[in-house]
């Protein structure tokens, strides 16, 4: 036991003189990065202030460009200093929740605003109703799905009623994610959050789990959003706008759970927040 103890301190004495030589040239590396992603979307966001002509969209394009600024900004700070890595990643979370909202505002002020999104998705229903009774199909049938069954199979039925749900799928994500974050931060001081730590007897796993459906659901329903509206925005070209920002929200959050698994296997070490420096680092370069 003597021995294991003495190659336990020996290991960790080596990771950190290993973690001081190159942490150095990580924060220069990483602030490189993020001093060049924050000129030029500060650029951007400045070009738009000069044009602002069509405020009911820019404001939304303004919001989704300040990721840039706000990812940045903080994950250096979080690489450069550890201790304020959770506090960082709490405020990083809150804005990714409401960009994604913002994106959502953004494709329905291209498409005119609430009302007209209301009047595209009522016409469209009418259509793949008209669809149906040509084909000779039962028209209680049709009418009596439910909502459910609909939104999932045939969300050209709902009508205006498809928006109130993509709506709220949006806005739980704004709302979970933000309250998970500061229930991260309530039980950090406690001990009991373990970021990282896929244990019962920690928060992480559970706010992982809780996040993770929250997301994918707000995902999808973006994804049905577009589905329904993607004709009438091919002026913005959306495809590659939602693929972009589904990246962004998705793959940064399944690239941190990833690197938490790699540290938990012992590939990596847990000790000096290992994983938020490299979360940190990688989120900078990108």
């Amino acid at each position: 036991m003597w021995n294991e103890a003495a190659a336990s301190d020996g290991s960790s004495s080596s990771f950190r003189e290993l973690y001081g030589n190159i942490h150095g040239p990580a924060v220069l590396t990483g602030a490189a990065f993020a001093l060049v992603a924050l000129l030029i979307s500060l650029w951007l966001i400045l070009q738009h202030l000069r044009s602002y002509n069509d405020p009911a969209e820019q404001k939304w394009i303004i919001a989704v460009l300040f990721m840039v600024p706000v990812y940045a900004s903080e994950s250096i700070i979080s690489l450069w200093n550890s201790k304020l890595s959770l506090a960082c990643d709490i405020l990083r979370n809150c804005y990714e929740a409401f960009a994604l909202y913002a994106f959502g505002r953004y494709l329905v002020a291209c498409l005119g605003g609430e009302q007209q999104v209301f009047h595209l998705l009522e016409n469209r229903r009418r259509d793949d109703l008209s669809e149906q009774l040509l084909e000779s199909q039962d028209k209680t049938h049709a009418h009596n799905r439910s909502r459910v069954y609909s939104f999932f199979c045939d969300p050209n039925a709902l009508g205006e009623n498809l928006y109130t749900i993509i709506k709220f799928g949006l806005v739980q994500y704004m709302i979970l994610k933000t309250l998970c974050a500061f229930l991260a931060l309530i039980l950090e001081p406690f001990g009991a959050y373990g970021d990282g730590e896929f244990k019962w007897n920690y928060g992480y796993p559970y706010i992982a789990v809780v996040i993770n459906f929250s997301q994918t659901w707000a995902l999808y329903c973006l994804v049905k959003f577009y589905n329904a509206t993607h004709e009438k925005l091919q002026a913005i070209r959306p495809l590659a706008k939602f693929i972009s920002f589904k990246a962004i929200v998705f793959a940064t959050w399944w690239q941190g759970v990833g690197i938490a698994i790699i540290c938990q296997t012992g590939l990596l070490p847990k000790e000096g927040k290992v994983q938020n420096a490299l979360q940190d680092f990688l989120i900078c370069i990108e």
